[in-house]
């Protein structure tokens, strides 16, 4: 646990998948849909790109060692592509950005509400995520919360990408803050890595792939979720 003066805190800034969405509900469902579009219903096909993006047909999720879990969507296209000869990867991204656009959304915890709460308290609220900064923007307004973040970054953005504290320290030069009064919000070791690197406060939670043996080392906490923040912030 941290100490009590890293919580006098001026913004929180969050990953999006497996934070702000859990991470199955929403990125297996698209995996999966991913896998069908391309296959184009042939099963040898099918098998290959399961396999490339190293996603479970039977159980209908994501292992672990994918690298699209908290890959960029251009390495998303890179593992697609590997499927698919002859088609260019240039092509599966811009197809995968606009699928991940439309992917189901399973918010992790009632969202509205929480960040209200945290806006009322005069935090600043940000989103950096290795997805594109299209399909960011896409899915917070149709989660209904896009007005809550006054910086939303991707990995196009022109920040890079995490683990590098690039986009992280591009939201405190938005919001003239200092980063010892921020702290990344994430379900990987991606976020934490570059939380730190940033000279974050670090902030786990397990509504991702990874667990809490991962997370721990690399983190101020680990939470069940983004709800359990409040209670963080105020123990």
């Amino acid at each position: 646990m941290v100490n009590a003066p890293v919580r006098k805190l001026d913004a929180l800034l969050f990953d999006k998948d497996g934070t702000l969405f859990d991470f199955h509900a929403t990125w297996s469902a698209w995996a999966r849909a991913v896998i069908e579009d391309l296959a184009q219903g042939m099963p040898e096909r099918r098998r290959a790109l399961a396999r490339e993006m190293a996603f479970d047909l039977e159980a209908g999720r994501f292992r672990r060692e994918s690298p699209i879990i908290a890959g960029t969507n251009r390495e998303a296209a890179e593992c697609v592509v590997r499927a698919l000869p002859g088609r260019d990867v240039t092509e599966i991204e811009e197809l995968l950005k606009l699928h991940s656009a439309n992917a189901p959304l399973a918010p992790a915890v009632p969202l509205a509400p929480l960040l209200g709460g945290f806006r009322a308290g005069g935090l600043r609220l940000g989103v950096v995520t290795n997805d594109s900064e299209y399909a960011a923007h896409a899915q917070l307004r149709t989660a209904g919360i896009a007005a809550h973040f006054e910086f939303v970054a991707g990995f196009d953005s022109g920040h890079g990408a995490k683990p590098s504290p690039g986009p992280l320290l591009a939201f405190c030069a938005a919001a003239g803050l200092q980063p010892a009064r921020v702290a990344m919000v994430g379900d990987s070791t991606h976020d934490l890595i570059a939380g730190r690197a940033a000279g974050m406060a670090r902030l786990a939670v397990l509504t991702g792939p990874a667990e809490r043996a991962d997370l721990a080392p690399h983190a101020d906490a680990v939470l069940a979720s983004i709800g359990e923040i409040p209670a963080w912030l105020s123990a």
